[in-house]
């Protein structure tokens, strides 16, 4: 279970902040256009690039052991940078902002879904070798209980943004709750790097 919710606070950490993608997931919850197709492809593309890091990751300290302790520091610094940027994100809050477009048909909404989650370099680093090497201090059967919380945690954050964005919608383009979210992330970042520099 610690593994699991490990997974799951690491999981939100990461994709809980503004970009293109939560962007876009609100914009469409807002509209009301083809909510479920967006979720289904943001949701499962994480869930393949998650599943895609821990094994990637597994199979390299499965084979090199010596290989945890220089995963564990590079997650520990990683987590680390991302903590105090998310920290230092919040002094200067920005409002999410989502546009008034007309509502596009099926094919460009999933084409376009597709494309700001495999054309974002930022996922690679995140989902696959962040998340895949934080999964890989916490052992064999370990990380894919972590793996497991880290996808929980997509499709729950991808499906409560699109299908509760009307309610949502005026605090988060609140400049000052995602000052709190910021806040929020950097602690729970900073946080999971002190527990992950602490194994051992």
């Amino acid at each position: 279970m610690g593994d699991v919710v490990a997974g799951l606070l690491t999981g939100l950490s990461l994709i809980v902040a503004i970009g293109a993608q939560n962007a876009f997931v609100l914009r469409q919850g807002l509209r009301r256009s083809h909510v479920g197709l967006v979720v289904a492809i943001c949701a499962l593309s994480d869930v393949v690039l998650i599943v895609a890091g821990v094994a990637g990751i597994g199979v390299v300290l499965d084979r090199a052991p010596v290989a945890v302790d220089v995963v564990r520091w590079l997650g520990v610094a990683f987590l680390t940078v991302y903590g105090v940027t998310s920290l230092l994100r919040a002094r200067h809050p920005q409002a999410l902002t989502v546009g008034e477009e007309v509502v596009e048909r099926r094919g460009p909404v999933a084409a376009r879904a597709v494309a700001l989650t495999w054309l974002n370099p930022h996922v690679y680093l995140d989902t696959v070798l962040l998340l895949g090497s934080i999964a890989g201090t916490h052992g064999a059967p370990g990380r894919w209980w972590f793996a497991l919380g880290a996808c929980v945690a997509s499709v729950a954050w991808f499906s409560a943004l699109a299908y509760g964005a009307r309610l949502a919608a005026p605090r988060l383009a609140s400049p000052r709750a995602w000052q709190v979210l910021d806040v929020l992330v950097g602690v729970v970042m900073l946080a999971i790097a002190v527990r992950l520099a602490l194994r051992g």
